[in-house]
């Protein structure tokens, strides 16, 4: 039998999985962000999919171990979404990013975020060129570019 603490952290995770997939879905219909929960220190930016694995999850703004703990996020040393630059995503990889385990050279991941400035969705589409597992104090990936690459 699972302790109180178990089940608490679990559905705890539930929840808080829905509503932010309610703060994205607010987010693509009115084109303003919100928090998931009045209190939090995050919001939805994005939408990260990709397809060969099934992977659908939505992207969290800032990168703190607080935000990484309900999805993957944005680092905000990157790129913008939709601006040229080194996109920057982390998660956990023995949570959020275990599946991309499974990723292949080739592989497609799709971003997509609602654009402020023209009032609509977009989508952008990366190629896997490149697979490399680094820790966490390893930032040489995390370099500036003027490149469109996505880091995650």
């Amino acid at each position: 039998m699972p302790d109180g603490r178990a089940v608490y952290l679990h559905a705890k995770a539930e929840v808080a999985g829905v509503l932010i997939h309610r703060a994205w879905q607010a987010t693509t219909r009115r084109g303003q962000s919100r928090p998931p929960w009045p209190w939090a220190d995050t919001h939805p930016v994005a939408r990260l999919c990709i397809p060969r694995l099934n992977y659908d999850e939505i992207v969290l703004e800032g990168a703190t171990p607080r935000t990484l703990a309900f999805g993957p996020a944005r680092l905000l040393s990157g790129a913008a979404l939709g601006e040229p630059g080194n996109l920057e995503l982390a998660g956990h990889r023995t949570s959020w990013f275990e599946p991309l385990q499974g990723l292949m050279l080739g592989d497609m991941i799709e971003i997509e975020w609602y654009d402020v400035r023209l009032g609509r969705l977009r989508q952008r589409t990366y190629a896997v060129n490149t697979i490399r597992v680094v820790a966490p104090e390893d930032i040489s990936l995390l370099a500036p570019t003027s490149d469109d690459v996505l880091t995650s």
